[in-house]
């Protein structure tokens, strides 16, 4: 084994095992205050779906290259390689899904009571299990789209085995693969991305209003703390940055993988640890706040 093969297969496998078990937890956290509650906030629900989606995509990214990085070349199959695409792509849509809709709805719950608003927070809570269940069968029924429409199509769009299967992709250059991808995907990728932007920006500012509003109350207390709106903003612009910065450096490698005939294999390990160190950094984000602390160490 080459040790630049090694030293990929170590860091992959470590990052793997970190969102793993830190996704895993808090999963476990929010299913047994369920059991014993028999309800969840519905900031709690989406967290959920988000673990699991980042569970899914650890799973299919992470552990398939620390495996072709340590030589097991033919553990996985041309099916098993289909198989963990799909999870992959499914992964990240819901990913990107929750991430959206968490931050709508953090920024409606917070918003101003005079606001436009004010009819979507009665509201919004009703649809969290509708919009989530939507969400995952509209992807998992648009991801059969490539498979479909692959084996329709014969062997022109095949797997690339590199090195007796060491990588699993696809090939890009078909127009109407690549067409059928940017309108399933790759748009709403964008419009979601955006989405997050604007409603974390739209948290921070109407946070930074109720700050200054209750200014003279900081100013008069004794404690040198941080004050509350101060945290949630760091925490939200934590959140923002992190998901949109390993979000969009994903999107444009996993681009240039596409765009070649036969990216390096240096180009697909980065583009792999990039696409989960938010899936794996994420929960630990969550691990901080009180919400995390109140479920698993009440």
């Amino acid at each position: 084994m080459d040790l630049k093969d090694f030293t990929i297969g170590i860091v992959l496998l470590l990052q793997s095992t970190v969102g793993i078990v830190g996704n895993v937890s808090l999963l476990y956290c929010y299913l047994i205050h369920y059991y014993t509650e028999q309800t969840l906030k519905n900031t709690d629900l989406i967290l959920a779906h988000m673990f699991t989606a980042n569970i899914l995509i650890i799973l299919s990214k992470g552990l398939l290259h620390s495996t072709r990085a340590f030589g097991m070349k033919g553990s996985i199959n041309h099916f098993g390689c289909e198989f963990l695409l799909y999870i992959q792509r499914l992964g990240r849509s819901m990913s990107i899904v929750t991430a959206c809709l968490l931050s709508v709805f953090q920024a409606i719950t917070i918003s101003p009571g005079n606001s436009f608003c004010l009819r979507l927070k009665v509201k919004a809570p009703k649809h969290i299990v509708l919009f989530t269940s939507l969400s995952w069968i509209i992807y998992m029924s648009g991801n059969m789209i490539f498979p479909v429409y692959k084996y329709a199509k014969g062997n022109s769009n095949r797997l690339i085995h590199e090195n007796d299967m060491k990588y699993c992709s696809t090939v890009g250059h078909d127009d109407v693969t690549s067409s059928l991808y940017t309108v399933v995907f790759v748009l709403p990728e964008i419009l979601l991305s955006v989405i997050i932007v604007w409603s974390s920006c739209s948290m921070v500012i109407t946070l930074y209003r109720h700050n200054q509003r209750v200014q003279y109350i900081h100013s008069s207390s004794v404690s040198f703390r941080t004050s509350p709106e101060n945290r949630a903003t760091y925490r939200i612009l934590a959140f923002v940055l992190t998901f949109i910065g390993f979000h969009s450096l994903s999107s444009i490698l996993q681009g240039c993988n596409a765009l070649t005939q036969n990216p390096h294999w240096l180009l697909l390990n980065i583009t792999a640890i990039i696409s989960i160190s938010f899936p794996t950094l994420g929960p630990y984000f969550m691990s901080h706040d009180s919400t995390f602390q109140r479920l698993c160490f009440p």
